[in-house]
């Protein structure tokens, strides 16, 4: 088994445990917690409460869906964007690469089936300090999601090709290719 196909089966992997997680948590908020309306809360710590929302956006809340037709058109263009990673991690060969397009891959199959099961995505998990929320309402998936992201930029800001070595720009340059026959 070559390293290449090692790794996209450790990007699937990853994406299949962090979709069944997810949906696991967010069974587990409604049914063992009891969270089954819509603004119910549990405080957990001073800095972190159980509440459900029902997002019906999609990023931060934004390009709401509502009616049923924007429902469906945002589980198009969430599943397009799920088949556009799924590509990209199977033309990737590093793990990191592909590790972080998994974490974003099962996140986004997570929501997906949220949107589609429920019209909403169920998000739980709130983050404030005292009565400051500097964060919306998230899951796991989407947790996931950003991490996913935040690693590929992080990578793609920092993580660069390293040049040609002297010796293999002298073989690229026919000058001197030239030189060493004379």
């Amino acid at each position: 088994m070559s390293q290449a196909l090692r790794n996209r089966g450790i990007g699937f992997g990853i994406a299949a445990v962090i979709f069944a997680l997810d949906q696991w948590l967010k069974s587990w908020v409604v049914n063992a917690w009891g969270l089954v309306n819509e603004g119910q809360q549990i405080v957990l710590l001073p800095v972190f409460n159980l509440t459900r929302v029902h997002n019906r956006g999609v990023s931060l809340g934004m390009f709401t869906a509502g009616s049923p037709e924007m429902r469906w058109i945002l589980v198009g263009v969430t599943g397009l964007i799920a088949v556009v990673v799924f590509v990209w991690m199977m033309r990737e060969r590093k793990l990191w690469d592909i590790a972080a397009l998994g974490l974003i891959l099962g996140g986004a199959l997570g929501n997906i089936r949220d949107r589609y099961e429920r019209g909403y995505v169920l998000d739980y998990a709130d983050f404030h300090i005292g009565s400051f929320h500097p964060f919306l309402v998230i899951n796991l998936a989407d947790a996931c999601i950003t991490f996913g992201v935040l690693i590929i930029l992080a990578r793609a800001l920092f993580m660069r090709e390293k040049p040609a070595t002297a010796q293999g720009d002298q073989l690229a340059d026919p000058t001197a290719e030239n030189s060493t026959n004379a």
